[in-house]
This record gives structure tokens, sequence and C-alpha cells, in this order.
């Protein structure tokens, strides 16, 4: 399958727009009420293709090893990149910042069990909960993205946003309870290999 598939497209331009929602928060003289603004309109178009390039990949018979790989740390980059400039910027603060990390380690952790059954050729899929999960990390991001910017629109935006982050953390911690559930019999009977 082609990597300049439209899928494959998409995915690529989910992980481009990662540097650019960090510019609009790092860049001299930011964040301002207008780069909250281009940074939530970069991260919703973002979010918008992590649902198309999957749906279209299937539907046009484009799925791919590469897709496969790149969606979900296309996914991880732009949820991370986000937590890290909101607590950079203290809309993420206090007590929040315990979901953040939690959110983050997570992902880590994940991802490093899913490597490690990949060498022994045993697949974890992606459960509806953890689609769920993405689903409320993206929508609690984009929330706290666009921060007090929103507040002109939908009064209480951060507010809104941080009870849906810990949400995401509530749902992070049980589905990586899942996938540790799902591997850990793996993990045992693995012998230990030292490099």
């Amino acid at each position: 399958m082609s990597a300049f598939s439209l899928p494959n497209i998409l995915t690529y331009g989910r992980i481009l727009a990662v540097p650019a929602v960090v510019a609009c928060f790092t860049l001299p003289g930011t964040p301002t009420e207008t780069s909250r603004w281009i940074a939530f309109g970069l991260f919703a178009a973002a979010a918008i293709t992590d649902f198309f390039d999957g749906y279209l990949a299937r539907a046009w018979q484009q799925q791919s090893a590469l897709g496969r790989m790149l969606d979900p740390i296309a996914d991880k980059l732009l949820v991370a990149a986000c937590l890290l400039v909101l607590v950079d910027d203290h809309i993420i603060h206090g007590w929040s910042i315990v979901a953040a990390v939690i959110i983050l380690c997570r992902e880590i952790l994940v991802s490093g069990l899913r490597e490690f059954l990949a060498e022994l050729r045993v697949s974890v899929p992606v459960t509806w909960l953890a689609k769920w999960k993405t689903t409320a990390q993206l929508v609690a991001v984009g929330f706290l993205v666009v921060g007090p910017a929103g507040e002109r629109v939908l009064p209480y935006t951060v507010e809104i946003g941080l009870v849906l982050l810990w949400i995401s953390a509530i749902l992070t911690l049980y589905t990586g309870y899942d996938y540790f559930r799902a591997g850990i019999g793996h993990l045992i009977a693995e012998p230990e290999r030292r490099p």
C-alpha cells in the first residue's frame, strides 16, 4: 500500500500539527487570544483526522502497516505535546497535573507493553473503551487549548476542560489496566532476557 495514500497523508498532517500547535504557545509574545484560537483550529483539524484516517483506510481498503504504526504515535504525540504546553501555560495546574501525568504514564507504559508483545508476535487489539478514552482526551485537550479565549464563547471553558481531563485520566487508568491484564500472562511466561 502506498505511503502516500490519503489515510496516511492525514496521519502525517496530524504529526505536523504538533509543532504548529506548540508554536502557538511558545513563540515570543504567545499565547495570545488569537494564537489560542489558531492552536485550537489546528488541534481540532488534527483530532478530526484521527477519525477519518482509520475510517477511510478501512472503507477504501488502504490499511497498511505504516498507517497502523503511525496512527497511535500521532495521537500520543498530539496529546502529550499539548499537555506539556498546557502545564507550562498554567492552564493545567495543581492537582490537575496528576491527571496529565496519569495520561502520559499510561501512554508510555502501554506503548512499551505493545512493543514487547509485538516481539512475541502477540497482538493486543484496540478496544472500544480505548477509542472512547482517546476521544475524551482529545475533547478535554481541545477545551484547554482554547482556554481563556474560549470563555467569551462558552463560560467555564477551562473548568469544563479540566473535568473532562479527569474523566480521561480515569478512562486511561482503566484501559491501561485492561491492556496489562491482557498481556500479563505473556509477561510472566516470557523468560528474562538480558542484553
